[in-house]
C-alpha cells in the first residue's frame, strides 16, 4: 500500500502520536491537532522520503516529510514515521509539524 494512503488513513482514525517538539511548534504557530490533520489529509504527494537513523536506538527508519494545505490555504510541513505503538500502527509524528516559511 502506498505511505501516503497508510499515513491518511491512520490520520482519519486518529491513530497519529505528537512528540513534545511537534506540539511546542504547533503552539509555536498556532496550530490545532485538527488543522495539522487536515493539511495532511489534503497532501497531494510526500514531499520527500528520508532514510535515518533512530538516534536512541539506531535502528534504520523511513521519515516521511509532507507539505499539506488547510481548506483555508494554510500550507503546513510535517514529518514523522509508521510505527507501532501498543501494538497498532501509528503515524508517530509528527516529529516536526510547523507552518512552512516557503509559501
Amino acid at each position: 500500500m502506498d505511505a501516503l494512503v497508510r499515513i491518511k488513513r491512520l490520520v482519519l482514525a486518529q491513530r497519529v502520536i505528537f512528540t513534545a517538539k511537534a506540539e511546542s511548534e504547533m503552539y509555536v504557530d498556532g496550530l490545532s491537532h485538527e488543522v495539522v490533520f487536515e493539511a495532511i489529509i489534503n497532501a497531494p504527494a510526500i514531499t520527500k522520503t528520508l532514510r535515518s537513523r533512530h538516534p536512541r536506538s539506531a535502528r534504520r527508519e523511513t521519515l516521511y516529510v509532507i507539505k499539506g494545505i488547510t481548506y483555508d490555504g494554510m500550507v503546513i510541513y510535517t514529518k514523522g514515521k509508521i510505527t507501532t505503538f501498543e501494538g497498532r500502527e501509528v503515524f508517530y509524528v509528527l516529529i516536526s509539524s510547523k507552518r512552512s516559511t516557503d509559501d
